[in-house]
């Protein structure tokens, strides 16, 4: 899992983190399923009431999968409206293009925020090189919600690259901390959202710990994208629980997240990686129906509409095309 590497010792350190370690509210492991025309996907916060989620809506871990040639997919043309989406390739490539000029290849550890705002058609496909070598392929995508005042905001669009991030290490220099958005510890990531929020990917050495202070207004989620390892303070039955691979813990109020990898690990990784999340909560219902997620159902139905009539707009001339294999 390369994404964006540095040497852990020469980093900017972590100060001591003070507080309320927050301790697990919920793990749960996210099922399987597959994504538009057919790539692979763990469905992250599956079973989580939006209350815990709060700003987030949706998140999924695209691979991790290994490719043959010819067979790596993407999605077709399709319409949001009402959020923004995060898209964060730790390995491999992906092209995007949206109907209001955005567009890009996001790779090697690059970030690519979306906000569709009143509303944008895109596209997500592997290249074609890639498609017809196959290759390695992992990544996540989330859905961030906007609040009622932002939801018909205009459409933006920002590309990211991997060396882009913060990076800072814990104070021993067993674990890296790469601040994609927001900012922890005074060290602040370029994600610029339109919903208060701090995500970070985290990397910790076998047998690492590292206690990392959280916004208290904020939410905390953490993701396990590979290895295992325990999330919260202190031991078995009390605030801490183990956690592994395609899971996702959940924290109740405090101060600081403690993330401690164990001290063995798998050998295609051999570390433990973690995304946090977090955000300022919207408190705001919630009416979500495929690529729309709106206050009310009335509001989706209008975005049906609008998106049946063409008035999210037209695909470009230049528009790119799902790869579909000639024999």
């Amino acid at each position: 899992m390369p994404a964006v590497t540095a040497d852990t010792f020469t980093l900017p350190h972590l100060s001591p983190a003070v507080g309320r370690a927050r301790a697990v509210k919920s793990v749960t492991r996210g099922p399987q399923a597959f994504e538009g025309d057919g790539f692979p996907v763990t469905r992250a916060f599956a079973g989580i009431p939006y209350q815990d989620l709060d700003p987030f809506i949706h998140m999924d871990q695209m691979g991790e999968v290994e490719y043959a040639p010819y067979e790596p997919r993407g999605t077709s043309w399709h319409p949001h409206r009402g959020f923004e989406t995060f898209t964060y390739m730790i390995d491999g490539t992906f092209q995007h293009q949206d109907n209001h000029g955005g567009g890009g290849i996001i790779e090697n550890g690059a970030t690519q925020y979306m906000t569709a705002g009143s509303g944008v058609l895109h596209i997500e496909t592997p290249p074609d090189e890639l498609v017809m070598a196959g290759g390695f392929f992992h990544g996540i995508q989330l859905w961030i919600n906007l609040p009622s005042t932002k939801k018909m905001s205009a459409p933006n669009y920002q590309n990211l690259a991997g060396g882009d991030v913060e990076l800072i290490s814990s104070q021993d220099g067993g674990a890296l901390i790469r601040v994609i958005a927001g900012e922890i510890d005074g060290h602040v990531g370029p994600g610029k959202s339109q919903t208060p929020m701090t995500i970070a990917h985290i990397t910790l050495a076998p047998g690492a710990s590292v206690s990392i202070p959280w916004n208290p207004e904020f939410n905390a989620l953490a993701y396990a994208l590979a290895g295992q390892g325990t999330v919260g303070e202190g031991e078995l039955g009390g605030t801490s629980a183990p956690i592994s691979a395609g899971m996702l813990a959940v924290f109740v109020d405090g101060d600081r997240l403690v993330l401690t990898a164990d001290s063995i690990q798998d050998a295609r990784n051999g570390a433990f990686d973690v995304l946090l999340l977090g955000g300022q909560p919207i408190k705001e219902t919630v009416v979500a129906y495929g690529p729309f997620v709106m206050n009310t159902k009335a509001e989706v139905i209008q975005a049906m509409d609008d998106f049946n009539y063409g008035r999210f707009g037209q695909i470009p001339e230049d528009a790119l095309q799902p790869f579909h294999h000639r024999h």
